[in-house]
């Protein structure tokens, strides 16, 4: 009998992700990792120390590129820059403006960088892949590995 409870605890335990995320059958998952990359010290960082500002970091990072959007305080949001709702195609490399991000395909989809979340006439039902962020002093990291 302990035997069925320990093998009943470990498919429970190995089962849950710490992440609870949702795999998304239209994009691959990538790994990948910054490091150093982003100082906020350099010059072509350095809006990211003001709220409401936001960098689009091409491929290799991510499928088309990862944006890393500043919303204020220690909040640091890091998006897969492709529309998570329809195939990878030349049109699905989201555009940002402010804290929206729109796909460039026919279908008018766009996203909140705050959250991630698909915005009013979004079809599809996948939020934004959302990668990790960490901050040490003035140097960003992206990661997702």
């Amino acid at each position: 009998m302990k035997s069925f409870l320990y093998i009943i605890c470990f498919v429970l335990l190995t089962a849950c992700s710490s992440d609870n995320v949702t795999k998304n059958p239209y994009l691959p998952n990538y790994e990948f990792n910054t490091g150093s990359l982003i100082n906020t010290n350099l010059p072509q960082y350095s809006h990211l120390k003001f709220p409401n500002n936001s960098i689009v970091l091409n491929s290799p990072y991510g499928i088309n590129g990862v944006v890393l959007f500043y919303a204020g305080g220690s909040n640091y949001n890091a998006f897969e820059i492709t529309d998570p709702n329809h195939q990878i195609s030349t049109c699905s490399k989201l555009s940002v403006e402010g804290f929206i991000a729109s796909c460039n395909c026919d279908d008018g989809n766009s996203y909140d960088l705050l959250n991630g979340v698909k915005r009013e006439g979004t079809t599809g039902s996948y939020p934004l892949i959302r990668y990790r962020v960490e901050v040490s002093g003035s140097i960003i990291r992206i990661y997702n590995n």
